[in-house]
C-alpha cells in the first residue's frame, strides 16, 4: 500500500511549506499531497485554506494578494519559532524539488469554495514545465474541476474527493470521468467502498495517522493512504 505525506511531513513541519516537502522528499514513500489556490496575479500557490489566517502571521484571502505580497508573510512561526523563515511556496517550486525524485505528487485543486477561473490550465502548465505529467494525480472535491482536467488533459490521472458515502462510486466517477476515488477514513470501511474495490477501482484514503487504521486499510485492499506522519505509518506497514 502506497503512503503519501499529507501536506508534506506535517506532523513535524509546518504544513504545505518547503520544509515539510523537503522532509518528505527524503523518505521512501510513494508521494506527497498538497493543496493549491490562485493569487490575485494568477500565480498557483501551495496552501490549504482559502485565507492565510491559520498558517501565517497575516490575514485575508489568498485571492486578494499578489504573490509578492504573500511572500512578505511568515508561514512557519505558527507551528514553531524555528520555522520563521518559511514563506508560501509556489506549485512550480514544489514540483522542482521533486523533479529529481521518484515521488508522485497529488495536487488538490481547492476550487470547492472559490472557483478560481482558469486554475486547471495553469496547474497543468506548471506540471508540463517540470515534465511531471506521468507523476501527478489531480484531485478535488469540486468535480467540475476534474471534468475540466479530463477535457484539457485526459492523460492525467484525476481523482474525485469525497467526504460523504455514495451508494455507487464506480458509476459516478465514470461519469466525471475520474480515474480514482479519495475517501475519508470514517467512510472507508463502508460497503460502497468495498464494492468499489471489488470492481477494480483505485481507492486512496485520507487522513490516516493511526497504525492500526493503516493496517486495516491494507487488509481491505486500499491502494494508498494520506498521512501527516509517514514515518510512523511506514513502521506499521513494514
Amino acid at each position: 500500500m502506497d503512503i503519501f505525506a499529507h501536506r508534506g511531513v506535517s506532523i513535524n513541519y509546518p504544513e504545505n511549506t518547503m520544509a515539510a516537502f523537503q522532509a518528505a522528499s527524503k523518505l521512501p514513500i510513494a508521494g506527497v499531497e498538497l493543496d493549491v489556490h490562485l493569487t490575485a496575479d494568477k500565480e498557483v500557490v501551495v496552501i490549504h485554506d482559502e485565507t492565510i489566517d491559520r498558517t501565517s502571521n497575516g490575514s485575508g484571502y489568498v485571492k486578494d494578494f499578489t504573490l509578492q505580497q504573500l511572500r512578505t508573510f511568515d508561514f512557519g512561526s505558527w507551528f514553531s519559532r524555528e520555522f520563521g523563515d518559511e514563506v508560501i511556496p509556489t506549485l512550480g517550486e514544489v514540483l522542482e524539488l521533486f523533479a529529481c525524485t521518484n515521488h508522485r505528487i497529488n495536487i488538490e485543486l481547492k476550487t470547492d469554495i472559490i472557483a478560481y477561473e482558469g486554475i486547471e490550465a495553469l496547474v497543468l502548465k506548471e506540471v508540463a514545465a517540470q515534465q511531471m505529467t506521468e507523476r501527478v494525480i489531480i484531485s478535488s472535491f469540486n468535480h467540475e474541476s476534474l471534468q475540466t482536467i479530463s477535457k484539457i488533459a485526459p492523460y492525467i490521472e484525476s481523482a474525485a474527493l469525497f467526504a460523504e458515502v455514495l451508494v455507487d462510486f464506480p458509476t459516478y466517477i465514470a461519469l466525471i470521468p475520474a480515474k480514482a476515488l479519495h475517501v475519508s477514513l470514517p467512510t472507508s470501511f463502508r460497503k460502497s467502498v468495498k464494492l468499489a474495490l471489488a470492481e477494480g477501482a483505485t481507492v486512496r484514503v485520507y487522513t490516516v495517522n493511526e497504525q492500526r487504521d493503516a493496517r486495516s486499510l491494507q487488509q481491505l485492499g486500499v491502494q494508498a493512504i494520506f498521512t501527516d506522519d509517514p514515518e510512523k505509518i511506514l513502521r506499521a506497514l513494514s
